[in-house]
C-alpha cells in the first residue's frame, strides 16, 4: 500500500510540474528571466531550483552521491530548463517506478531518513514552489490551473 501511495504522489507531482512547464511556456523568455525578490528569484530559478533539488536527493536515493546543485545561468531559455527538468522527471520516474516496498522504509546514507520520507519531501517541494510560480505567471496573465491532489485524481479517472 505505502508504495502504490508514494508511486501516485509521484506521479501527480511530476504531471503537475510538467503543466505548470505548459503554462510557462506562454510567456516570454524576458518574463522567464526577470528577477523577483521572493524565494530564488525569477520563474527560471524557481523551476532549475526545483529540477537541482530532485536530482540532488535522487543522486542520493540511488547510490548516497552528493551531486553539485545546476547552475541556473546554464538555462537561459524555457527550452534548455525544460529540456533538464523532462530529463530528471524521467529518471525519478523510472526510479519510483522500478522501486521495491523493503527500500522504502530503507534510509539512504549520510541521512536517517528513510527513503519514502524523501520521496514525500520531493512532491511538498514541488507543491510549494508550483504555487510560487503559478502565482507569478496568474500575474503575467499565463493561463494557470489548480494543483489540488484530489482534483488531479478526479481527471486522471
Amino acid at each position: 500500500m505505502k508504495l502504490d501511495l508514494i508511486k501516485l504522489y509521484i506521479e501527480y507531482h511530476i504531471d503537475m510540474t510538467r503543466r505548470v512547464w505548459d503554462s510557462i511556456g506562454q510567456i516570454t523568455e524576458e518574463q522567464f528571466l526577470a528577477d523577483n525578490i521572493y524565494s530564488h528569484g525569477s520563474i527560471r530559478n524557481l523551476m532549475v531550483h526545483l529540477t537541482s533539488v530532485e536530482r540532488r536527493w535522487l543522486a542520493g536515493l540511488k547510490n548516497g552521491e552528493d551531486v553539485p546543485h545546476l547552475k541556473q545561468e546554464n538555462y537561459d531559455s524555457i527550452a534548455k530548463a525544460r529540456e533538464i527538468f523532462e530529463v530528471i522527471s524521467k529518471d525519478l520516474g523510472d526510479y519510483v517506478i522500478n522501486l521495491a516496498e523493503e527500500k522504502l522504509n530503507q534510509p539512504i546514507e549520510k541521512l536517517s531518513e528513510p527513503t519514502w520520507q524523501i520521496l514525500l519531501h520531493l512532491v511538498n517541494h514541488g507543491t510549494d514552489h508550483r504555487a510560487i510560480v503559478l502565482h507569478k505567471l496568474t500575474e503575467l496573465g499565463a493561463p494557470t490551473f489548480e494543483q489540488d491532489f484530489i482534483l488531479w485524481l478526479w481527471n486522471k479517472k
